[in-house]
């Protein structure tokens, strides 16, 4: 039997990426995977078609995850096609980045929404299901940034230590219904976010990487897959840190 045979996992921003990655993760496990994507449709469907091709099966939801009633409806959704929730990995997010002195308040509370709030709602949604059966494996993705700060990045390092915070407190909440939560802070991980990097910054951040290189969307989507699994059914408000040694 695969690890994730007849569970179903909803997977945040999960049509590119690091997220795409999960998907594919839990889903070469036998899971059913519902991934919500915030606007590109093509890219989700891309994911969809990744997924049912391992033998698993998919549903793509367009959801803001920083709505309430949108992410009610992602659940309701996922519930309707599968039965259940038994994973949740909140790995949808944005980066608007700039030193604090040019960081507009809407760039602070754009940041907080989607990265804080929005890991918030969706652990909110599924917590009431988990507790009734007595079961759930809950992933937050965090960020080295959380661990050690990044210039330019006050409002991402600030939402990403948030989630640090919640994965804790929540951890403490739901642990006796048999309900685990931790977080996985990956560092620099190959995709869209680090690809817009110059070449400066890029080499600058390789050299701070002591496995000198850096991380796959599949390192992280492993790490996910671990905590998500029943291997890790003791290990609860945990932070795993996926960046080759960066935050040592």
């Amino acid at each position: 039997m695969m690890k994730f045979e007849g569970k179903t996992a909803v997977v945040t921003g999960g049509s590119r990426g690091i997220g795409r990655a999960v998907c594919l993760e839990l889903a070469a496990g036998g899971a059913n995977v519902v991934l919500c994507y915030a606007g590109n449709e093509a890219a989700a469907q891309e994911t969809v078609q990744a997924v049912e091709a391992l033998g698993a099966k998919a549903l793509a939801v367009r959801c803001d995850v920083s709505g309430a009633a949108q992410v009610d409806a992602l659940v309701k959704s996922a519930v309707e096609a599968f039965g259940r929730i038994d994973i949740l990995v909140n790995n949808a997010g944005v980066t608007r980045d700039n030193l604090i002195m040019r960081m507009g308040e809407e760039d602070f509370d754009a940041v907080i929404a989607a990265n804080l709030k929005g890991a918030f709602l969706c652990m909110k949604a599924v917590s009431r299901l988990m507790l009734k059966q007595r079961y759930g494996r809950i992933v937050n993705l965090s960020s080295v940034v959380a661990l050690r700060g990044n210039a330019g990045q006050v409002n991402y390092a600030a939402s990403k230590a948030g989630i640090i915070g919640m994965t804790k407190s929540l951890a403490k909440e739901l642990a006796s219904r048999g309900v685990t939560v931790n977080a996985v802070a990956p560092g620099f991980i190959e995709t869209d976010m680090t690809a817009a990097l110059s070449e400066s910054a890029r080499s600058a951040a390789q050299g701070s990487i002591p496995m000198g290189r850096l991380g796959a969307p599949e390192d992280v989507a492993r790490a996910v897959g671990f905590l998500a699994g029943d291997n890790a059914a003791y290990i609860t408000g945990q932070v795993l840190a996926v960046d080759g040694g960066m935050s040592m």
